[in-house]
């Protein structure tokens, strides 16, 4: 789950600095706010690059899924880009499990044959 999640928070981490790019050409926005909430969620997605098998790790994944969305109310293509990742960080997560459970499952029958009398 860990490489497919990590890979979906990169790819959002650019998608947010150009989102930022966007952003700053709107006269409404002040620059400093842009690059400041730019700045913190772009932090935000590095760091859950680490934390994805902790506790709460994929509930921040979503907070930072939801957060995307809500920007297209100053970036408007950002509804559709923030729908595409959540779809994104859902199959991540989902298929990432799914994956791990297979690998387990492996390993456990990987150990339980190298264990039978042939072994020796």
């Amino acid at each position: 789950m860990r490489v497919l999640c990590s890979s979906t928070l990169i790819g959002e981490f650019f998608v947010i600095g150009f989102a930022g790019l966007v952003a700053m050409k709107d006269d409404t926005l002040a620059m400093s706010t842009v690059w400041t909430v730019c700045a913190v969620a772009m932090a935000l997605s590095v760091l859950l690059c680490g934390m994805i098998t902790r506790p709460g790790g994929v509930q921040l994944g979503w907070a930072l899924q939801l957060g995307l969305i809500a920007s297209g109310f100053f970036v408007p293509m950002m509804f559709f880009l923030g729908a595409l990742f959540a779809g994104l960080w859902w199959a991540s997560v989902h298929y990432g499990r799914r994956i791990d459970d297979i690998k387990a499952s492996w390993a456990a029958a990987q150990a339980q044959g190298s264990a039978g009398p042939d072994a020796a």
